[in-house]
């Protein structure tokens, strides 16, 4: 059976299956099913265990299913309005039992004393009594129930469980054999996997002594997906770099050292590391596309900074895209003293500017004047022209959108991408999300930096956290509060920005207290912010406004207010604002967490600093849908696997895809034309540019 065979189930329409009709169609339609192979492939979520289990170990409370015997004939009551409870003694294996039957008083005429049935329901031990919420008399048709394990499925609508179960059923029955392989059997053999015929027989259909090869079955399909992923993000890595000519960079090597050692401080391994691959990367001729990942003050920015840097030796521009005003006014300070003695010219373009200040900047970089553009979003409106682009590096990569990092890359011809975040992410969403870059990790925190202690307290011992602030602060010292809500909320009770402001305010009287959140306008946000970069404002008290980039070395307190009301990574990256200067530095959490995953994360904070393993924990328990706070290109929605909890699967996937994409036998042995044809279909081999 070739390949095009299983694409052809996706093109059979549902109603060719026996009991869809045109109005069944609609309904399954809002399911997502619009195909037979759509149906096959619609998996179940989990199993009713209807397999005869012996009295002795079946647990309170537990839901069983026992062969037995009626004993005597059922007593009826009734309730309420046309309710009924009905009781009838059974024989099970030698125990008399009781079974109640709610509103089954039509049974009653067939519960005759010797009479054999199956029955399934919940198991009161206490009271030898049984519940009943399914039942199969002896000798009338089964509906293959009792012995097996009997799949759930998700329904809504008009669709009922058990006329899906049928459905499914008969489209085993009329296409099941037309279920075409479509991996490789090498593949097959090297992981022992079912073939997919058989994987999808067994999820709907297994039969007894099958219960153990359901999750081979899975295991089959959630391999195939997670293969066929990474094979087109790889296949369409590779082919990018074949098609895509970049400009092999001349890069002035010794100068690029001398930038390196004139520094003020001594580079990490892991830094040196990454500068080399960049460099590799300059001076190829195929554009680089690569996620530059580190914790908070992981040094990130040199990289970048020693990169921009080596594309000006070449006669190059650089622009580095942060996502607000503050962080990039931030950037060009700190680039503009690093690049100072070796005369490179850097501008700086925001919103906020005068109208006369954003010409002038302009003119200048169209005219090649300006070495290094660094702004906000303003680098990349229509009137804004390039010399000469060749390197472009965004910050905090998940707060600009895939349009936004698309237009400043087309500003340049072809120019060499670095994407930068400080929020770690998992090996497994990293290969997944962003599988066709390249992927730097900085691992390793530069000598001297100072850990952050971190506590979790009760809200009853607030006095005592603003005492620690006043001691803070009395010692010349800045403190962050941080809040998750601006204003007064009747549905949360959770503390506000603004009445904690206003508290704080007449608790430390004698210094300044500041009030930065998100609506309050940019020139006032800038304002206060600059006030307490300043030092003149001594606590400032903000929502997650100030999350990302803030550098205060000055700030050596973050207290946390309702902390459970954040996910883990938000609390590292909020915990990374402090410990940036040469005083020890504290994290203060403030939670009374009612839900067990709060209790978890407040646990985690005081457990580790290591933003990686706070990525890790983070994502298993929010999952991957809910990682990074906003949906991201690249990101699907697995149908069958879990990336989390099949991340050896998923590292097995991603090898295998990539032996094959470097193997010249792939692009060309018959044996792999379908998944060639699966690539075509993708539109693996035509197309804009993923970003």
């Amino acid at each position: 059976m070739s390949e095009a065979t299983q694409s052809d189930l996706h093109r059979l329409p549902v109603r060719l299956v026996p009991g869809v009709g045109p109005q069944k169609a609609e309904h399954l339609a809002a399911l997502g099913i619009g195909t037979v192979g759509d149906l096959l492939e619609y998996f179940p979520f989990r199993y009713e265990d209807y397999r005869l289990k012996p009295l002795e170990e079946a647990r309170d409370g537990e839901k069983i299913t026992v062969a037995a015997s009626v004993f005597a004939e059922p007593t009826l009551q009734r309730y309420g309005r046309n309710k009924t409870r009905m009781t009838c003694r059974m024989l099970v294996d030698r125990v008399l039992i009781t079974t109640v039957w709610f509103n089954r008083h039509f049974l009653r005429d067939r519960l005759t004393p010797g009479t054999d049935i199956v029955v399934t329901g919940k198991w009161d031990a206490r009271r030898l009594q049984l519940t009943v919420s399914q039942a199969e008399f002896a000798g009338a048709q089964q509906s293959a129930r009792s012995g097996t394990l009997q799949p759930v499925y998700s329904v809504g609508g008009e669709v009922t469980q058990g006329w899906l179960r049928k459905v499914i059923l008969a489209a085993l029955d009329r296409f099941g054999e037309q279920v075409a392989e479509v991996l490789p059997e090498e593949l097959l053999g090297k992981h022992k996997l079912l073939s997919r015929k058989e994987a999808i027989r067994i999820v709907h259909r297994p039969q007894d002594g099958e219960e153990g090869r359901v999750q081979e079955g899975k295991r089959r399909m959630a391999y195939e997906e997670l293969f066929y992923f990474q094979l087109k993000l790889l296949a369409y890595k590779q082919l990018v770099k074949q098609r895509t000519e970049g400009s092999a960079k001349q890069l002035d090597r010794e100068k690029v050292r001398g930038f390196v050692r004139g520094l003020p401080f001594r580079l990490t391994s892991a830094q040196k590391q990454v500068i080399a691959d960049i460099l590799d990367d300059l001076e190829s001729p195929h554009c680089m596309n690569r996620l530059l990942q580190g914790d908070v003050g992981s040094g990130k920015t040199v990289v970048a900074a020693t990169a921009l840097f080596a594309v000006v030796t070449a006669g190059y521009q650089g622009a580095l895209m942060a996502p607000t005003e503050i962080l990039a006014e931030q950037h060009a300070r700190s680039l503009a003293r690093l690049f100072e003695p070796y005369g490179l010219q850097i501008g700086l373009l925001t919103g906020s500017m005068t109208e006369r200040q954003k010409r002038e900047i302009l003119s200048a970089l169209q005219m090649g004047l300006i070495d290094i553009a660094i702004g906000t979003h303003a680098l990349i409106q229509d009137n804004v022209y390039y010399r000469n682009l060749g390197l472009v590096v965004t910050d905090e990569q998940h707060r600009f959108g895939v349009q936004q990092r698309s237009i400043l890359r087309r500003k340049g011809l072809a120019p060499d991408v670095l994407t930068m975040t400080a929020t770690p992410i998992p090996r497994t969403l990293a290969i997944t999300a962003f599988g066709d870059m390249d992927v730097s990790s900085l691992r390793e925190m530069p000598k001297g930096r100072k850990p952050i202690q971190t506590f979790w307290v009760k809200k009853d011992k607030l006095e005592r956290v603003w005492g620690f602030i006043r001691k803070e602060v009395d010692a010349g010292r800045q403190a962050y509060v941080i809040c998750p809500l601006i204003e007064e909320s009747e549905k949360l009770d959770v503390q506000n920005a603004i009445d904690l402001h206003a508290q704080l305010s007449v608790y430390f009287a004698d210094q300044a207290v500041g009030l930065l959140h998100g609506r309050l306008p940019s020139d006032e946000k800038d304002r206060v912010m600059q006030l307490f970069h300043q030092g003149e404002c001594a606590i400032l008290v903000s929502t997650t406004v100030i999350e990302v980039g803030v550098d205060v070395p000055n700030a050596t307190v973050m207290v946390i207010y309702d902390a459970d009301r954040f996910g883990l990574s938000q609390l590292h990256q909020l915990r990374g604002r402090v410990g940036r200067g040469e005083h020890a530095s504290t994290c203060i959490l403030v939670a009374d967490p009612k839900s067990e995953s709060g209790r978890e994360r407040m646990q985690a904070m005081t457990e580790t600093t290591d933003g990686f393993e706070i990525a890790r924990r983070d994502l298993e328990m929010r999952g991957p849908g809910d990682f990074f706070g906003t949906k991201q290109s690249g990101l699907p929605e697995f149908r069958f696997s879990d990336i989390v909890q099949d991340y050896e699967l998923l590292e097995q996937a991603r090898e295998d895809a990539a032996s094959l994409v470097r193997s010249k036998m792939f692009w060309t042995d018959a044996a792999y034309a379908g998944l060639r044809d699966y690539l075509r279909r993708e539109q693996i081999f035509q197309g804009d540019l993923l970003d």
